[in-house]
C-alpha cells in the first residue's frame, strides 16, 4: 500500500478517520473526505507533520458537485487514485409508519447517492490504476432491521451498485469490496435520525463493549490488500446473521425483531 493514493469519505471521525491513521501508518497518500473542514485539515496537518502526504478536501458526500471537486482536487494533487473508500454515513432510529419520508430521503443521499456520485468520477482512474473501490456498509446491508427502514434501504441499495460494478468491470481488474463491519463504537447512534429528522444524541447501545474503529479499520486494510469481495466482521451480529438470512429467514426475523425491541425506548412496541 505504500504510496498509494487513498480517498476516505466521513473521514472525520469513527471508522473513517481510523482508516485515515492506518493507511497513512502503512504509506499510503491519504485524502480526508468531509463537511467538517477544521477537524479534517487538523488531522491533514498532524500527519503531514509526521512525515506522512495527507489532503483534506471539504466534502458533503449528499452534493453531487462536492464528489466531483474530491475528485479533481486529489488528481490535481496526487496525479492518480488507487484506492475510494465510500464510508460517509448516517443512520436512523423509527418506525417507517412514525417517520417523515424526507428522514429517508436524507438517508438515501448520503448512504447511496452519495457512494455513486464519489464512484462515478473516480471509476475512471481506478479502472487506469486497477484499484479499489470499497462501500463501507453494514449488517444492516444483508438483514434488514426494524426500525432502521432508511438505513437498510441505503445500504441494500449501495450492495447492490457496488455487486453490479464489480460484474460490469469483471475483465478490467477492478476490485471492488463491500464491509460490513457490524456494531462498531462510534458517532453514528449519536447522530443518527429520530422520526422527524433530529439527531437522537444519544446511544442505546453500549459502546465500550463494541469493536473498536481501529480494528475494524486494520480489518478492512487487510482486506483491500488481499482483494476480497467482501468483509463481514463480528461473529454472531455478522457472520451467524447473513447465514441465518440464507438457511432460517423466518427465525431471523424474529430473532432481529426481538434484539432491537430490547433497546432502551426503542421504537418497537
Amino acid at each position: 500500500m505504500k504510496n498509494k493514493v487513498v480517498i476516505v469519505t466521513g473521514a472525520s471521525s469513527g471508522i473513517g478517520l481510523a482508516l485515515i491513521k492506518h493507511f497513512a501508518s502503512m504509506g499510503s497518500d491519504v485524502v480526508l473526505a468531509a463537511r467538517t473542514t477544521e477537524i479534517i485539515e487538523k488531522e491533514a496537518a498532524i500527519l503531514t507533520s509526521s512525515g506522512c502526504k495527507a489532503l483534506a478536501v471539504k466534502t458533503d458526500v449528499s452534493v453531487e458537485a462536492d464528489c466531483k471537486n474530491l475528485i479533481n482536487k486529489t488528481i490535481e494533487h496526487y496525479g492518480h487514485i488507487d484506492i475510494l473508500i465510500n464510508n460517509a454515513g448516517i443512520s436512523m432510529r423509527a418506525n417507517f409508519l412514525d417517520a417523515d419520508i424526507e428522514v429517508l430521503k436524507r438517508l438515501m443521499d448520503i448512504n447511496f447517492w452519495g457512494t455513486v456520485y464519489c464512484t462515478k468520477y473516480a471509476l475512471p482512474y481506478l479502472l487506469q490504476s486497477k484499484g479499489s473501490l470499497v462501500g463501507i456498509s453494514s449488517i444492516a446491508g444483508f438483514v434488514g432491521l426494524p426500525g432502521r427502514t432508511g438505513y437498510s434501504a441505503s445500504k441494500f441499495a449501495m450492495h447492490g451498485f457496488l455487486e453490479t460494478l464489480r460484474i460490469e468491470n469483471l475483465k478490467k481488474g477492478l476490485h471492488v469490496l463491500i464491509a460490513a463491519p457490524g456494531f462498531t463504537a462510534s458517532n453514528v447512534r449519536f447522530s443518527a435520525l429520530t422520526a422527524n429528522g433530529t439527531p437522537q444524541g444519544e446511544t442505546p447501545r453500549a459502546e465500550d463493549k463494541m469493536m473498536t474503529a481501529e480494528k475494524v479499520a486494520k480489518h478492512v486494510y487487510n482486506a483491500i490488500r488481499k482483494r476480497k469481495s467482501t468483509l463481514i466482521l463480528t461473529f454472531i451480529e455478522g457472520k451467524v446473521t447473513v447465514f441465518l438470512k440464507k438457511i432460517f429467514p423466518r427465525l431471523l426475523d424474529q430473532l432481529a425483531y426481538n434484539h432491537m425491541a430490547k433497546e432502551p425506548d426503542s421504537p418497537l412496541k
